[in-house]
């Protein structure tokens, strides 16, 4: 069993999301150069996560946003302080409906929506989040989010550490993430379309009869 959420949340690792996104190319812009030939080397994230998602590609103004996420951890360790969402788009209701591992919670901050399964995940396993969140009827343009996990490097024997001192440790995060748009259109006006008249029947023929004095030869067919 993972860590409480509660610990997740009391250590502040939903609200610097938005810093870790754009950390790299913040800090890249301000390095100084060196002309020293040591460089650090990049540490590795402990658990890789390969993300497929998949969500509604258009809806009308005040209609639905579906999105589905799969992650795989591709290790090289197990995953055990992760989360599960992303950055919703702007302009949605204040609710939404999610559906997850038995025993995921989740929170929801701003743009920040995050889901903790309960338990870990293994090298080669997999977890999963469903969530539909809803358009506000004045939102249009593209509804753009991005979504996926946020893993965060736990130490080996850190997993019984209070709040404290896991804040003291600074645990570097990071993003594997998608980014998704969806198309906001107008309701389409139902088609009256012509209406079609059928042409009137044709006038009644005449019927024949003949004059008194005419012949009229009947033919019948005859079994042979």
């Amino acid at each position: 069993m993972r860590r409480q959420f509660g610990m997740f949340l009391g250590l502040g690792l939903i609200t610097p999301l938005v810093p870790l996104a754009a950390a790299a190319p913040a800090v890249a812009a301000v390095a100084p150069a060196t002309t020293s030939p040591v460089v650090a080397a990049k540490k590795d994230p402990f658990s890789k996560f390969k993300v497929s998602v998949k969500y509604t590609k258009a809806t009308k103004r005040g209609g639905k946003i579906t999105y589905y996420i799969k992650a795989k951890n591709l290790g090289p360790y197990d995953a055990d302080y992760f989360g599960v969402g992303g950055f919703l788009p702007k302009g949605v209701v204040p609710t939404l409906k999610w559906g997850g591992p038995k025993g995921t919670k989740c929170v929801w901050q701003g743009q920040i929506f995050l889901c903790m399964p309960r338990y870990q995940v293994p090298v080669g396993g997999t977890t999963w989040l469903n969530f539909q969140l809803t358009l506000k009827k004045n939102t249009k343009g593209l509804a753009k989010a991005k979504v996926g996990v946020v893993a965060y490097d736990l130490p080996t024997g850190a997993e019984n550490l209070d709040q404290e001192e896991l804040g003291r440790l600074g645990l570097k995060g990071h993003l594997f993430m998608k980014n998704t748009a969806t198309k906001i259109v107008w309701p389409q006006k139902r088609r009256t379309g012509s209406t079609y008249t059928p042409p009137p029947p044709p006038p009644p023929q005449p019927r024949w009869n003949p004059p008194s004095n005419t012949y009229v030869e009947r033919n019948e067919k005859k079994d042979t």
